[in-house]
């Protein structure tokens, strides 16, 4: 099977995500500034997964570019990948209307974490299609942003119970450290390619 009908399903996806994040944000009855305040921090976690949702969708492209085969391996861990993005608009909107209070904010860090373990056994899934020579894998190397991450989501979900605006913290740092494009399979690639 062709990579092409699961970027395009998995794109489809992420899109309705995104869609459905924007419209928990109820528009205000009032036409001042003042009128906004009380959707500070529906805004702020809508802002911190919209990062996070174009973040996975990036890294979701650059994973499939090194894909030149699809496994039935490789289309069930896409699913659980989608599974656990689809749960954002949830945890985002729970998190955001009890203005990051301890048990929404753990939630949405479990979200997270389970996200990305998602993420790398898909990662895994790919190098096993695409065998020992794999690009993925030449890629990937040490993948320090890929170990460090669950040991911050797990911090911060502990932390949610005691202190949420520094898990909120951890969750942004993480957010940021990823905000950066990972050019590691483009690299890799483009050196396929010459």
């Amino acid at each position: 099977m062709g990579k092409g009908r699961l970027e395009a399903f998995s794109d489809g996806v992420i899109a309705i995500i995104i869609t459905i994040m924007v419209l928990e944000m109820k528009v205000p009855h009032g036409e001042h500034l003042k009128d906004l305040q009380p959707l500070l921090f529906v805004f702020l976690s809508y802002v911190l997964s919209f990062v996070y949702v174009g973040i996975y969708w990036n890294n979701h492209h650059h994973l499939l570019q090194a894909c030149t085969r699809v496994s039935g391996a490789i289309l069930w861990s896409n699913l659980h990948l989608l599974f656990w993005l689809s749960l954002f608009p949830f945890a985002t909107g729970w998190m955001g209307e009890n203005e990051f209070a301890s048990i929404p904010t753990a939630l949405y860090g479990f979200v997270l974490l389970m996200a990305a373990i998602a993420y790398v056994i898909l990662q895994q899934a790919i190098i096993r299609a695409q065998g020992d020579e794999s690009i993925l894998k030449r890629a990937i190397g040490s993948d320090w942003k890929g170990r460090l991450s669950p040991l911050l989501y797990v911090a911060s979900i502990a932390i949610a119970f005691w202190q949420p605006a520094v898990a909120e913290a951890l969750l942004v740092i993480v957010a940021l450290i990823w905000l950066i494009p990972d050019r590691r399979i483009e690299s890799v690639l483009s050196e396929v390619q010459e």
